[in-house]
């Protein structure tokens, strides 16, 4: 237990304290079992370890912070570590990167049955091995799924303007006013465009010259590993699903022809659909449908854009298309402040939000014509600084978490 202290010691020493943010006041940390969900390099670690050195401080023993994927844990069990910590005081055990370790949901399900005074929390960065784990702890678990930097957040850690947040019904009946404040503090479009290419995760403030390879690294991972030992993605598959990917990067934003893609790679249509949407649940793609509660799991999407615009600008090896960029940056900052995001169809708007806004999205001369017969409807806007009637710029929309 002394070695984990001292790396508990040395985690939490050195965790910088400048940048919190604002996930950490959305979960409700008096809760018995937590887990914190998110792709690899979405700051889930900073996040907890922030979390503990704010509210335990250093060297205060009734909090432990560990990692799953130690050496430690090749010789103790997740049971045996709990046991002992309660026994010297410990009331709040933090474990990182549980998916590491074999059986993990069950042995929370018997810590959490054994030891009631005990708050746990946990975090995966494999996506799909995390909701594997979901039905042993059924009525346990309190999920939270962590996204990456929003654009507003990105701004903060650039610039060092810390800008609220608004919500999205509060931005549509005053986009002007929100649009003069934000304009007030700091210039938007001088940095929305370094943004859409690398700034999502934020790895990209640590080691800026390698950001693209640190994704395509995460990429890899995810369909070499995770995917291949936790989807039944046959090894000899893998160079065809990268193949899907650098396909789908480099896609206009308009309806999806299933039949032609997989001829392009080289597989069933049926297992390309499959593939998708296994790409989803590890956050690498986003599927969208006209319609989200009559969709069937292989279902042909009716778009598929990738899960965030660094994705697209990693993966492309052409210039990627500034309409799939936009409305990948749209979807990803919509979706990740909890929003329904559905496809609008072929004659109305882009987006459907909670069923109940439509919204087009492009660029500065974009007009209403496609929207003209919905009450409901907005444009987004690429290249504008100021709302102008309905007319919003799109960066506004990433200041939504």
């Amino acid at each position: 237990m002394e070695k984990l202290f001292q790396m508990h010691d040395a985690y939490i020493s050195e965790v910088p304290m400048d940048f919190i943010r604002s996930q950490m006041q959305h979960i409700n940390w008096n809760s018995r079992l937590i887990g914190i969900k998110g792709s690899k390099g979405v700051g889930k670690s900073t996040l907890i370890q922030q979390y503990v050195r704010k509210n335990f401080g250093e060297g205060n023993r009734h909090a432990l912070y560990c990692s799953a994927d130690t050496g430690y844990f090749t010789e103790h069990t997740l049971v045996d570590t709990a046991a002992k910590f309660v026994r010297e005081g410990g009331t709040h055990l933090f474990i990182d990167e549980i998916h590491k370790y074999d059986n993990w949901s069950r042995e929370l399900k018997e810590i959490y049955d054994l030891y009631r005074g005990l708050h746990v929390v946990v975090s995966g960065s494999s996506l799909v091995r995390f909701n594997d784990g979901q039905a042993d702890l059924s009525r346990r678990l309190v999920e939270y799924e962590m996204p990456g930097l929003s654009f507003r957040e990105y701004l903060w850690f650039e610039t060092g303007n810390m800008i609220k947040p608004i919500t999205l019904n509060e931005l549509l009946a005053e986009p002007s006013t929100f649009c003069t404040r934000v304009l007030k503090e700091v210039k938007p479009l001088e940095h929305f465009k370094n943004y859409i290419k690398a700034g999502y995760y934020p790895f990209y403030f640590e080691e800026k010259g390698v950001y693209q390879n640190k994704i395509q690294g995460i990429v890899n991972y995810i369909i070499d590993s995770e995917l291949t030992a936790y989807r039944g993605l046959e090894v000899g598959n893998t160079r065809k699903v990268k193949a899907l990917l650098q396909v789908l990067s480099q896609m206009v934003p308009f309806q999806v022809d299933i039949s032609k893609i997989s001829r392009n790679i080289g597989i069933q249509r049926p297992t390309t659909l499959k593939y998708m949407k296994n790409l989803e649940e590890a956050k690498l793609i986003r599927r969208l449908f006209t319609n989200l509660e009559s969709i069937s799991d292989l279902q042909k999407p009716d778009k598929i854009l990738l899960d965030n615009p660094n994705l697209i600008c990693t993966l492309s090896s052409v210039e990627p298309e500034i309409g799939t960029l936009r409305e990948s940056y749209f979807c990803n900052q919509l979706s990740s402040a909890g929003h329904q995001v559905e496809y609008g169809g072929i004659t109305t708007g882009d987006f459907r939000i909670d069923k109940n806004i439509v919204i087009e999205v492009g660029g500065e001369s974009k007009g209403f014509s496609q929207i003209k017969e919905e009450n409901n409807a907005y444009v987004a806007a690429d290249d504008i600084d100021s709302a102008v009637f309905r007319k919003i710029p799109l960066w506004a929309f990433g200041f939504l978490y």
